[in-house]
């Protein structure tokens, strides 16, 4: 395959694609459809996933610049250099974009009665409370640091706020910093009455500075927030003395806090005297200095909902919605033995997790059950789903649980779940140093007066009964003979640590996953103008499917791709593309539920899969694609992605230039998320059996 797939002109820049989608999420917040307060969020929203892009993807370009490493990106043949040299600056107009939008959405705020203050602007009586509240809730939590010749410069915790000042007294002049402690809230609220008024803690804290600094004169003053480059190796050398995995990853988590500065956010422009004191150390450039009038923390978007009156909930809010429970099962009797009966899918967040949580928690309890095995790649902070093993592990079932340790920034939560199964008598599995474990699969094995049966769970998220009301994923719970043969298969290798294994029916990666995508597509190109090929997923960047993908269209494919984020391939490019719709969903929930689907008729293939067209996921991941065989299961996946392909309203097509547009006229405003809303809000059942009470244990479900 030609590597230098840029040269064709059908392909973009990663890094430039995920800001892309970056200011999707942005412009959400300028949609006159969206309520206020959740336009807000998007603001907010924008914001971290920018934080995480500065730590993730522009960390990793950095460290590349930094040891000089001459790669050239094969998309947009770019040396890592030469991609910052194009990022920093969309980066910056990103930024004062958001700034703009944020100014506009303040003010329409307040004509609403939510009031976002200057310090400047409080009262005589306001300022009194404040200084009252900094003297007592805030000062006794805060560390001031002062930097002089006998003081290092401090460490910078990246996504902290800080307060740096240049300060001075008789005899010598230093700079101080403040950091502003995580464990205080965003806002101080002024008044909560007929206004909600509030002012950002970080101000605060800076209009009360010299009262930690009092015998210095201030003379320069700004809020900052640095990213730090979040790549640790945990197979570096540094680490080979560790035989321990859990202990290696702490010390990963350890190192991550000394990385590399990407960017440095500053409230205001510093002088030039402070600019080169904060550039030399913490070794940036000023193209990696940017400046904001905007709140370094803009978490308290989240919580301005909870301080209004109903009435205006129900003006600035999304009407609320629960995840409804699926009419697919009768909650008074065994769940375990109606999916032996019938395969059943489940689609997130419009029906709720909960019949997989009941159905761990009737396999913890059943006395016939003996042993659960599950793959864990994020969990919520508070995971029923934990307690649920734990109590199956104490009431004597083999628990067997692959969870991963390198999940980006939950780590810690991880490691600490780890500790927390392992203590119950779970059977616990770190993963592999090599390859992140992202499948999500959960097998349970009973038996029964000599009969053994068993239900298999694959899902395209995570088991986290957090997000799973906030993203959308299916998951598929089967008793399908040949999936539960491979599951089977699935947990034995990983136990062994045998990531080649073979399989008859899930495709799984790092072995079989890609090439048998390939080979599908292969199938589909066969057939020429007859042939389909569709896939919703997150992210597009491996480059064989990228020209795979490339040659299905010259021969006459049509391909229909819904990619919620990164597309590296760029369509309707003549000659290469023509035959390919990429098109975009960004709404109230994160699309994150991954499907493929090739050919059409008697020969239509349908899968499932926690796995993007990412080389990371399909050579460097242990990824399960499942396919979706019960009939009622392919019509309700089919009818799911006819819906998707209906919208309007929050659909947008990519381009051959690399930018999305309005795919067509709103005249009738429809949105696929909105509908998968209408149409799950019928269904509703009550839990009422025993069995699906707690265990003693576990009465108490953190």
């Amino acid at each position: 395959m030609n590597r230098e797939l840029f040269k064709q002109g059908y392909t973009q820049n990663r890094e430039l694609s995920w800001l892309h989608f970056d200011d999707r999420c942005l412009n959400e917040a300028k949609d006159k459809n969206v309520p206020l307060l959740e336009r807000l969020k998007f603001v907010s929203i924008y914001t971290s996933n920018l934080h995480e892009f500065f730590m993730v993807r522009m960390g990793s370009l950095f460290d590349m610049m930094n040891a000089n490493y001459t790669h050239i990106d094969h998309k947009s043949g770019k040396t890592a250099k030469e991609q910052l040299d194009v990022i920093y600056p969309a980066c910056k107009r990103g930024m004062k974009k958001r700034d703009e939008i944020l100014d506009d959405l303040n003010k329409k705020l307040a004509k609403e009665g939510i009031e976002d203050v200057a310090i400047k602007d409080c009262s005589k009586g306001e300022l009194k409370m404040l200084k009252k509240k900094f003297k007592r809730e805030m000062a006794p939590v805060m560390a001031p640091q002062i930097v002089d010749t006998h003081h290092p410069f401090p460490n910078l915790l990246s996504g902290q706020t800080y307060i740096a000042a240049r300060v001075r007294d008789k005899n010598k002049s230093a700079y101080a910093f403040l950091p502003v402690p995580a464990s205080l809230d965003g806002i101080v609220v002024l008044q909560n009455d007929d206004k909600l008024r509030f002012v950002h803690v970080e101000d605060v804290v800076v209009h009360f500075f010299s009262d930690l600094y009092p015998d210095v004169k201030i003379d320069e003053i700004l809020k900052l927030r640095v990213s730090r480059s979040a790549y640790v190796d945990p197979q570096d050398e540094a680490f080979d003395d560790i035989p321990d995995y859990r202990k290696k990853m702490l010390k990963v988590l350890k190192e991550r806090k000394k990385m590399n500065v990407t960017t440095v956010v500053l409230s205001q422009k510093p002088s030039d005297h402070f600019s080169k004191y904060l550039s030399g150390h913490l070794k940036v450039t000023k193209q990696a200095m940017f400046v904001t009038h905007s709140p370094m923390n803009m978490k308290y978007a989240f919580g301005l909902g909870g301080l209004v009156s109903d009435e205006k909930k129900s003006m600035l809010l999304y009407e609320p919605y629960e995840p409804r429970l699926s009419t697919a099962f009768d909650y008074g009797k065994s769940l375990f033995e109606q999916v032996r009966q019938k395969d059943v899918l489940l689609s997130y967040p419009y029906e709720s997790m909960e019949p997989f949580l009941l159905l761990l928690r009737e396999a913890a309890n059943d006395p016939d059950v003996v042993s659960i095995k599950i793959t864990i790649y994020r969990l919520a902070e508070r995971a029923r789903l934990v307690n649920y093993l734990c109590a199956a592990a104490e009431n004597g079932k083999e628990v067997d649980v692959l969870i991963e340790l390198k999940a980006r920034f939950d780590e810690q939560n991880n490691i600490d779940y780890s500790e927390m199964l392992e203590d119950s008598g779970c059977n616990v599995i770190y993963g592999f140093e090599k390859y992140k474990v992202h499948s999500k699969v959960c097998l349970i094995t009973k038996v029964s007066q000599g009969n053994v049966s068993q239900v298999a769970l694959v899902a395209t998220g995570n088991f986290n009964e957090s997000t799973a009301k906030q993203y959308t994923d299916l998951a598929y719970l089967t008793a399908n003979p040949d999936i539960l043969e491979d599951a089977t298969e699935f947990f034995r290798n990983m136990q062994v640590g045998k990531l080649d294994g073979t399989y008859g029916t899930l495709l799984v990666a790092p072995v079989s996953l890609k090439n048998a995508i390939l080979g599908m597509m292969d199938e589909e190109i066969a057939k020429g103008e007859n042939g389909m090929i569709f896939a919703k997923i997150n992210a597009l960047t491996d480059e064989e499917i990228i020209a795979k993908l490339k040659d299905a269209s010259c021969a006459g494919v049509k391909v229909t791709l819904l990619v919620r984020g990164i597309s590296c391939l760029l369509p309707g490019v003549a000659g290469k593309t023509e035959n390919i719709h990429v098109y975009q969903i960004v709404g109230r929930y994160l699309e994150h539920s991954r499907i493929y689907m090739f050919g059409k008729g008697s020969d239509e293939k349908i899968y499932i899969s926690s796995a993007d067209f990412m080389t990371r996921n399909t050579e460097k991941r242990v990824e399960v694609a499942c396919p979706v065989i019960d009939p009622d299961a392919r019509a309700k996946i089919k009818e799911y992605v006819k819906i998707y392909l209906k919208d309007n309203s929050k659909m947008r097509e990519l381009g051959p230039s690399g930018r999305y547009h309005k795919v067509r006229k709103q005249d009738n405003p429809f949105s696929a998320q909105d509908e998968f809303m209408r149409i799950t809000q019928g269904s509703t059942q009550e839990i009422s059996s025993p069995r699906h009470k707690a265990t003693s244990a576990f009465k108490s479900e953190i």
